[in-house]
């Protein structure tokens, strides 16, 4: 990723984001751009109007925390986008070795056996641990039953992206699909700012770029976020509607790899669902090709 572009975008698409108002500011008249001007964020931040021009031209290098935060409070930055601006700023920071593109085997990390134990211990809902580009890489039997359709199409490749923006089965898994489509492209976008030379991850960007509007729409939009607990639908071709709470937790041993375990409420229908689920994924043709995807 280009390091300067990416900071260039990210504060001027945060900045668009902010009226005067917001702010504290008078809005004022003779706008032509929506958001503040960057006379306005300078001003907020307690930085010469010429320095923060300096920032926002994607000059990150040498910034001390002190202004980085203070520009993060300028723009109302929230958690998950202060920690993609120390990232992308970090970036700039490092050394020549480190700001060529790394060739990484998408596939190189296998489970150890006591992470797949602890994914098989978990058997009231799916379990499966997946990296920042969102490659699923390991599974409890009920999540590889849960993601049947990602499987079913091995041009997926186990990724969650890839399924969600080119494959047409998505629409269906995802009955809140712009919601999704923004959570994944927001996840991969805040990979790009902790790991911005990942080359399997540039290749993956490039493909859907290429190939989805609609990511390529939300690419350019520079959100971001963190990921780690909420509420998401589904409707999975054997059981039907599913509505499933989700934990996200980072590997602590494995930087950059998150274990998830989706869970139904206990007593619901959904909870039902995942026992059915359950049921179907340990009969001999589950995980089969299935008519109609």
């Amino acid at each position: 990723m280009d390091n300067q572009a990416e900071v260039r975008e990210f504060l001027t698409s945060r900045r668009a984001k902010i009226n005067p108002e917001q702010a504290g500011l008078p809005a004022g008249s003779r706008r032509r751009v929506p958001g503040l001007r960057r006379s306005e964020v300078a001003a907020l931040a307690d930085v010469s109007v010429e320095y923060y021009a300096k920032l926002e031209r994607g000059n990150l290098a040498g910034a001390s925390p002190a202004v980085l935060e203070a520009v993060a409070r300028a723009l109302q930055l929230d958690d998950a986008e202060r920690a993609h601006l120390m990232n992308l700023a970090h970036a700039a920071d490092g050394s020549e070795a480190l700001t060529r593109p790394r060739r990484r085997a998408t596939r190189a990390w296998t489970a150890h056996r006591s992470v797949q134990w602890v994914l098989d211990a978990v058997t009231a809902g799916p379990a499966f641990v997946r990296n920042g580009r969102m490659d699923i890489l390991a599974t409890n039997q009920l999540a590889r039953a849960f993601y049947d359709d990602v499987y079913a199409t091995p041009g997926n490749q186990a990724n969650l992206a890839r399924f969600q923006f080119l494959d047409p089965a998505s629409r269906r898994f995802y009955p809140d699909w712009d919601l999704a489509a923004d959570i994944a492209v927001a996840i991969l976008r805040t990979e790009a700012g902790r790991n911005p030379h990942d080359k399997d991850l540039h290749d993956l960007v490039g493909e859907l770029s290429t190939r989805s509007d609609d990511f390529r729409t939300r690419w350019g939009a520079h959100n971001v976020r963190h990921h780690g607990t909420g509420t998401k639908r589904f409707h999975h071709h054997t059981v039907g509607d599913l509505t499933l709470a989700y934990e996200g937790l980072e590997m602590a041993a494995e930087p950059g790899l998150t274990l998830t375990i989706y869970t139904a409420e206990p007593g619901s229908p959904s909870e039902e669902g995942l026992r059915l689920l359950s049921s179907w994924a340990a009969t001999p043709q589950a995980l089969a090709p299935h008519p109609g995807d």
